[in-house]
């Protein structure tokens, strides 16, 4: 495997850097100082008793130890940390390397290598240390196989590596590596909304209009005026009717999508990619989903946090803005339910009038409710996502455990039919199809025509 260093050009610096030892820091060994111990009491006990037999007993241990230690190792050896993918998504495999480097003239007997890996990472054999034996001017790398089971900044290293030379006599101070963050890209669950936008803003999107134009969508049949192109002559109609009539079409345009996150509270457990889900989970995958579907379309995505930061993204398109979204979505995290929530998300510099709101949030507390209705209030066009697990439950800690949390459930459904009875649509996240019916009585809403006063 080849080693990849996940620093590109520009990127985050590592989470750890240490400094790099320049000059080795050797220590004795137990075996060393056993070799001492015996070549000197042998010795002695040959000096006092006047025995030659000891002394040429001892003469070995002497030379041997000597001969070990006539040459010892001038530098430190290299620590490199990578893995064989900058881009990884849950579920995938990861490969991980460590490679150690002799850069010294004398080879290592022995190198105790150590790698810090986290559990989101699932590399197996991660917890043990490798051993290996370098020759002098070689190099070694061991392979960390393993499984990214969740998304998010997952700390790989540092590295250690523990070298013995001289035949096991010294050894050297631990040389560590940097560490690096394995970035890890939320799973799209399937997603496919078939339903129109309520309003529509520019004239490079997919969705269909509702204002005559150049598009695709069949408006009519006309009859024929100045400035019609005669490419859009419908032949059959005017020979039936003798008269030059045209095909009418409806503008294609984008629309402005507007995820909004809701970070105030977590619940749930979270078993990565094969386990169960928390709030943040479901929220993070079907952000990336939804988002991956409007940006194919062509529409302008943005997200928004709800939260005391109120971490923004700017509305783009395309698939550049499609990899932003995914950076962006891997630094969501919940904070405490203290904080009180950026109020300023409601203007209308931050929230288009003409864009569809979509907020995805578990709806547990009561701030997450009055943000709805105060969105709903506003005049825009809102749709929330109800991002709790089904199977959420509290751990069991006492017999009215399960009756507070069915009592809880039931004031959570009575605030949904508020919100229903306000004009806010709760939809569950199901996956594919999960918004076709609210979008389409939204966009059914957005062209009722208007009561006026006179």
């Amino acid at each position: 495997m080849t080693l990849v260093d996940d620093r590109p050009l520009g990127a985050e610096q590592p989470a750890v850097a240490p400094e790099e030892q320049t000059e080795p820091q050797w220590v004795p060994t137990r075996a060393l100082g056993r070799a001492v111990l015996l070549t000197g009491l042998l010795l002695i006990a040959g000096v006092l008793l006047g025995r030659v037999d000891l002394v040429v007993l001892a003469a070995p241990f002497a030379i041997g130890t000597a001969f070990a230690l006539r040459r010892r190792p001038a530098a430190v050896p290299k620590v490199r940390l990578g893995t064989d993918d900058n881009h990884h998504v849950e579920g995938a495999a990861l490969t991980a390397g460590v490679q150690v480097v002799n850069r010294d003239t004398v080879g290592y007997d022995l190198v105790v290598v150590r790698t810090l890996v986290s559990p989101w990472l699932a590399v197996k054999e991660a917890d043990r240390p490798h051993v290996v034996t370098i020759a002098r001017g070689g190099s070694e790398e061991i392979e960390l196989d393993g499984e990214a089971r969740r998304w998010g900044r997952h700390p790989l290293g540092p590295a250690s590596a523990r070298v013995t030379a001289c035949d096991g006599l010294i050894a050297g101070r631990p040389v560590v590596s940097s560490a690096r963050n394995v970035r890890v890209y939320p799973m799209t669950d399937p997603f496919d909304a078939d339903e129109a936008m309520p309003r529509a803003a520019g004239l490079v999107g997919g969705h269909r209009s509702r204002r005559p134009g150049e598009g695709g969508e069949l408006a009519g049949v006309r009859i024929f005026g100045p400035g019609d192109r005669l490419r859009r002559v419908d032949w059959r109609v005017s020979l039936r009717t003798e008269r030059l009539h045209v095909a009418s079409t409806l503008s294609d345009r984008d629309a402005e999508v507007v995820l909004l996150l809701d970070v105030l509270n977590e619940a749930g457990r979270s078993g990565g990619i094969k386990g169960s889900a928390s709030v943040i989970d479901m929220t993070v995958r079907s952000a990336a989903a939804i988002a991956e579907h409007y940006l194919h379309r062509g529409d302008r995505v943005s997200l928004l946090e709800y939260g005391p930061v109120a971490r923004r993204l700017r509305p783009a398109t395309g698939r550049r803005q499609y990899l932003t979204v995914l950076e962006w979505l891997l630094d969501v995290k919940v904070y405490p339910a203290e904080f009180q929530p950026y109020d300023t998300v409601f203007g209308s510099q931050v929230l288009s009038h003409n864009a569809l709101v979509v907020v995805l949030t578990p709806l547990i507390d009561n701030r997450s409710a009055e943000m709805l209705a105060r969105l709903a209030r506003s005049g825009r066009y809102v749709v929330a996502v109800d991002t709790l697990p089904a199977n959420s439950a509290p751990p069991t800690r006492g017999p009215w455990t399960e009756i507070a949390h069915r009592t809880w459930r039931l004031e959570r459904d009575n605030m949904i039919g508020q919100l229903r009875e306000h004009g806010v649509p709760v939809v569950a996240w199901a996956g594919a199809g999960s918004l076709d019916m609210v979008l389409r009585d939204v966009a059914r809403l957005a062209s009722a025509p208007k009561a006026v006063g006179r």
